[in-house]
């Protein structure tokens, strides 16, 4: 195959985010990724929801779903199991993917299926104009608790850790290069790859801005991954610094590798020309 050009990945229309959002900067990295791995299109699909990063899939040339809100992981989840050879993302925001879609993100993880999942983090509702997410601050002050916030956030590396996903990341929307290549590396990972990623949100989040993270964010670097004590001690990590890069990574079976059913060939590529389902559609008669 020719070495993919990052144009290959371009559509014909333009994102509608705001100017300025985050998510312009996760889209140019994931193309960036793709490229690197010299992907085809066609080896690609990507699973969104619903919310301002969920548009995603609109403006990247592989193939897509929008499924509804909260429901990426399921979609995602059925298409890496009927054809194991596609590589798999679903891009979900924290509203979506932390909130909504919670369960199903959990789940995912503990099965340990070999998708790549993207969690765009601005830390606010976006598409709703700016109510407090899953991940918001205590204190944050929006439109649907101008007194503060009164939660404590979730920590989705910490959660991810606790939910057996064996490869555990952060980005930052702000480092294009560094998040590419963590995406490189989450999707070339045989298993469940979290990146959680910094998307700030220029319109409604006047807190955790460009500046804001400019100023704190640090790549790790003298850090073992295969360490999951001190990856956990890391995810907590909040304040003046906050660390990005790889937390944590592991092996494990995949769901794939641990079906009997489908192991040894994909649902796609599994012939159905000699069965016999007549006994069945019988008893509905």
């Amino acid at each position: 195959m020719t070495k993919q050009k990052l144009e290959c990945f371009h559509t014909k229309e333009n994102p509608t985010w705001c100017p300025g959002c985050g998510n312009h900067l996760i889209l140019s990295a994931l193309k960036k990724a793709l490229t690197k791995m010299d992907l085809d299109p066609t080896q690609v699909v990507v699973v969104s929801g619903i919310g301002c990063s969920s548009g995603l899939p609109h403006w990247i040339e592989t193939y897509g779903f929008h499924s509804i809100h909260g429901r990426a992981v399921p979609v995602a989840t059925g298409v890496k199991l009927v054809n194991h050879d596609l590589n798999v993302f679903v891009v979900s925001g924290d509203g979506d993917g932390y909130g909504i879609g919670l369960n199903h993100l959990i789940h995912a993880m503990r099965r340990n299926l070999d998708i790549t999942y993207l969690g765009h983090d601005n830390q606010i509702y976006g598409l709703t104009l700016g109510q407090t997410s899953p991940t918001s601050e205590r204190g944050a002050k929006t439109v649907s608790t101008p007194h503060g916030s009164i939660e404590t956030p979730i920590n989705p590396l910490a959660l991810g850790l606790a939910s057996g996903a064996t490869f555990i990341a952060r980005g930052y929307a702000g480092k294009t290069a560094h998040l590419a290549d963590l995406i490189v590396k989450g999707t070339e990972h045989k298993g469940f790859a979290l990146i959680d990623i910094f998307q700030p949100c220029v319109t409604l989040n006047k807190v955790n801005t460009f500046e804001f993270f400019n100023k704190r964010v640090y790549e790790l670097t003298e850090h073992n991954p295969a360490d999951f004590n001190n990856a956990f001690s890391k995810s907590f990590e909040w304040g003046e610094k906050i660390p990005i890069g790889l937390f944590y990574q592991t092996k494990r079976d995949t769901y794939s590798e641990d079906l009997p059913q489908l192991k040894e060939t994909p649902l796609v590529k599994q012939k159905i020309n000699n069965v016999d389902i007549s006994s069945v559609l019988e008893k509905y008669k």
